[in-house]
């Protein structure tokens, strides 16, 4: 699928058909729709106008678009707003995202009484403090402090962020709504959902789709005080210093009640009332459920469609393995993610192999199914290569090298399919510390940023050492956190405990539990200690005592590994690698195993630019395999030698080249003979004939060279033509080998965005005719093409339809000037990455060698 960008929105039917039709062609299976920010101003002498979002013009646009879907086999997902996060116009201030605002007045000398912070609309002071001691006399604007009380007051005043929802189309302008009130949610629904629904008529949509929270700092609502009391037992109030002084103890303790009161508010209060919606409506929620506010892995079990992102993160704590966790442990087959969000920037720069490369990441993650981010709607008025989101990849038909897209997306499909084959077998469950990111919550104060977010606490609450001493041990793993394992036990071979300090008391029963029955349970750094709530703290001692029996050797399959470096050696010695290479090949090799029916899938994908070629372990026995090609469909036998309980396989990958391997009792076995040899029969590096299809000209090029060494077809952007004959004397096994491609050097640390660290050899996709039949195309690596069944003895005509990228022409020329549209409707975007566009090297660049096999 595709999110589909409605810029203004103003979007034209003819258009719109066009698109999807072309969509559907190229084997996109679907769209979410996303109406954002305006591109271009109204002009009625072009008949150019930006239809107000939810007005009866975009309604109208919307069931076409639906309807039309529908005929030709399209799902359809639309987001439930016009950029995000949802708010907009209909919400007052009243129900504006909240957050705690502490002032600190200082005590001028000889005075006994403050100043009370003035407020405004939306804002309510409740509670003042001095020394630790509250304030109650508050009378005619000012504070009554007590005799003998020196120091700051304190003010804690129910206040509002004041986010805008942000990148709205026009007419969606307004406050980001408060998460934790469902009456906000409630009113959204109605005034933008109900519309939208109406629009749609009787195509609804597959799902509704709320992206990632981003609702900045929101970590308050007008009745938190009374929801805190109700769920926490305890009056807040008194308490209130204690979430921004000192981290004592008891502070943590108040501090991690605060946080879990805020995700059940945002479960309850968001998650919950869109579900409910979505089901009296005849569709499904989908959500990307992280972020702010804090909600957590669990969270998921109240959508229906649970969702990731920063898949390209696959060797850290991810939003992708966060969501197919998630949906492992619930039941649910398909988890997909938010992909080529900061795909090699900027729009237009990035290439087919960068598609891949980053798909193989979602995939080894869990995921098995991509979200496209993303396709922008292009009116034909604009000048190429058309309108574009200000900071993502953009995959339309704008795109020179888009020929080859039928291929890229048949590849991500059969993929995609067999990862929903069978069930997930992964190991290892990683425990997710949420009670000490609960604990570690702040308030905003001040300049001081505040935190109130889980998963954007994981990466150094798990550390740096965790999860790639998995990985590299051979292992693949998803989190779990208390509820989900309440819901789903622990239905793992091994659960890592990393580092974490405050779990709940019956969590750890269910550990030593799942310990008794001969489950592997290795703790790291430290042992729990620590009761999670204020009202819990009378379980330390409890929590203690079971976890230094637990570990205290009486369990054979439970350690406490304090040294983290040596995780992986410690899981080894309880349980033996799914999955093991030989020398140093494993941190550049990912897989995902999945159990079938009757046998085994595994996946495997170089992650680098280094070809890597290494004996490898699968533990599996017993059966036969085969290599499934995702590119093609084909299938072959694989060699295997079996050793006890596992089977020795010989993997040769090259960068960025993935494989299928499927076990079973009726795979093939492999024919016995010699290995195949390759001789080079001809050298096709020269004397070629050119023509630039869009530039009508043509040329013989002596030598191979970029299209960006002639002045004419500097900033040429679209597809050239080479063409030669070429002479056999036999029949047989040919090959077409276009060379190896480029290294390139690792972005500088911190730099956004994900990118094949490796430049084609073609730049950047062609397509290959042999005596004018269609014999495949090149845009990854390995760099070559089987012909045998095309070409014939004696002369064949050679011809090579190559395409770069769309960002030549964009370098050629003056970028938009927003001036006037930012003057109209404010800034709604920069565009990123577009500063300095040079041209990039174009066509083929290589060696090009005919191979006889």
């Amino acid at each position: 699928m595709m999110r589909w960008w409605w810029f203004g929105p103003a979007v034209e039917k003819h258009e719109l058909e066009r698109e999807l039709r072309v969509m559907k062609a190229v084997g996109i299976g679907g769209v979410e729709i996303q109406p954002v920010y305006p591109l271009e101003l109204d002009d009625p002498q072009k008949n150019f106008h930006n239809a107000p979002y939810a007005s009866d013009e975009f309604l109208d646009d919307l069931g076409f678009t639906s309807k039309l879907a529908k005929e030709l086999g399209l799902r359809v997902d639309i987001t439930l707003g016009s950029g995000w996060p949802y708010g907009g116009p209909h919400t007052p201030v009243t129900q504006a995202a909240g957050r705690l605002r502490i002032d600190r007045v200082e005590l001028a000398g000889g005075e006994n009484s403050v100043a009370v912070p003035a407020t405004e609309n939306g804002e309510q002071v409740m509670a003042a403090f001095a020394g630790g001691k509250q304030i109650s006399a508050i009378a005619n604007g000012r504070a009554q402090v007590p005799a003998g009380v020196s120091g700051p007051v304190l003010f804690f005043i129910a206040s509002r962020t004041g986010q805008q929802v942000k990148r709205p189309g026009v007419g969606a302008e307004g406050f980001v709504l408060d998460h934790y009130d469902r009456a906000a949610i409630e009113q959204h629904l109605t005034v933008v959902g109900e519309k939208l629904m109406k629009g749609f008529g009787p195509n609804p949509p597959y799902s509704v789709f709320s992206d990632s929270l981003e609702v900045f700092d929101t970590d308050w609502t007008g009745d938190f005080l009374a929801q805190f009391q109700k769920r926490r037992g305890y009056d807040l109030v008194p308490h209130l210093p204690e979430l921004t002084g000192d981290a004592t103890p008891q502070a943590l303790a108040i501090r991690h009640d605060w946080g879990k009161t805020m995700t059940e508010l945002a479960e309850e209060h968001y998650l919950t009332p869109i579900r409910e919606w979505a089901h009296t409506h005849g569709t499904l929620f989908r959500s990307q459920t992280y972020g702010e506010p804090p909600v957590i892995l669990s969270s998921n079990a109240f959508v229906d469609l649970a969702e990731g992102e920063h898949g390209p993160e696959w060797r850290g704590f991810s939003a992708a393995r966060w969501a197919s966790s998630a949906n492992h442990l619930y039941g649910r087959n398909i988890t997909s993610t938010e992909t080529w969000t900061w795909l090699h920037a900027p729009s237009f720069r990035a290439t087919p192999l960068d598609i891949k490369a980053e798909a193989d990441l979602h995939f080894i993650e869990g995921i098995n199914q991509l979200i496209g981010h993303g396709w922008p709607y292009s009116p034909p008025s604009a000048v190429e290569p058309g309108w574009r989101f200000y900071a993502a990849a953009a995959f339309n038909d704008h795109n020179p090298w888009f020929p080859v897209m039928p291929e890229i997306m048949g590849y991500l499909q059969r993929v995609s399919y067999l990862m929903r084959q069978g069930k997930p077998a992964n190991d290892v469950a990683i425990y997710l510390p949420t009670d000490d990111a609960w604990a570690r919550f702040r308030p905003t104060e001040n300049r001081r940023a505040g935190l109130a977010s889980v998963d954007r606490q994981m990466d150094d609450l798990l550390g740096r050492t965790v999860i790639p001493q998995v990985l590299n041990a051979g292992y693949n793993f998803d989190f779990i956190d208390d509820r989900s394992m309440d819901k789903a036990g622990i239905p793992y071979r091994m659960l890592i405990i990393p580092g974490v300090e405050r779990i709940p008391l019956a969590t750890l029963e269910r550990i030593q539990a799942y310990a008794e029955k001969g489950g592997a349970v290795i703790a790291t750094r430290r042992l729990p200690s620590l009761a999670p709530g204020f009202r819990e703290r009378d379980d330390s001692e409890r929590i203690q005592n079971l976890a230094a029996h637990l570990f205290s050797g009486s369990q054979s399959k439970a350690k406490l590994v304090e040294d983290e470096s040596t995780l992986g050696r410690e899981m080894t010695s309880l349980l033996t690698p799914d999955f093991a290479t030989a020398g140093t090949a494993a941190p550049a090799i990912g897989f995902i195993h999945r159990k079938l029916e009757d046998g085994e899938l595994y996946f495997f994908v170089n992650t680098s630019n280094e070809h890597v070629s290494t004996d490898a372990t699968v533990r599996v026995s017993g059966m036969g395999a085969e290599w499934w090609d995702p590119f093609g469909g084909g299938r072959s036998p694989a060699a295997l030698r079996e050793d006890g309980k596992c089977s020795k396989i010989a993997l040769d990958l090259a960068p960025y080249e993935s494989r299928v391997l499927v076990f079973s009792r009726n795979a093939a076995k492999p024919a016995p003979g010699a290995a195949e040899k390759q001789t080079v029969v001809a050298d096709l590096s020269s004397d070629w004939r050119v023509t630039f299809t869009g530039l009508k000209d043509t040329e013989q090029m002596a030598k191979l060279s970029s299209w960006t060494d002639e002045e004419k077809t500097k900033f040429y952007s679209g597809e050239a033509t080479y063409e030669k004959t070429v002479r056999v004397q036999n029949a047989g096994g040919y090959i077409l080998d276009f060379g190896e491609g480029e290294k390139v050097p690792p972005p500088a640390p911190g730099e956004p965005g994900m990118r094949a660290l490796l430049e084609s050899p073609v730049r950047e996709a062609a397509v290959v005719y042999i005596n004018g039949k269609r014999a495949g195309s090149i845009w990854h690596p390995p760099y070559q093409i089987d012909i045998s069944q095309y070409i014939k003895p004696g002369e064949n005509q050679l011809r090579i339809e190559v395409a770069n990228l769309a960002i030549n022409e964009m370098a050629g020329r003056a970028l938009p000037d927003y001036r006037l549209l930012n003057l109209r409707y404010g800034e709604r975007f920069v565009p990123q990455g577009f500063k300095d566009l040079k041209p990039l090297p174009s066509g083929m660049l290589a060696t090009v060698h005919l191979v006889r096999k």
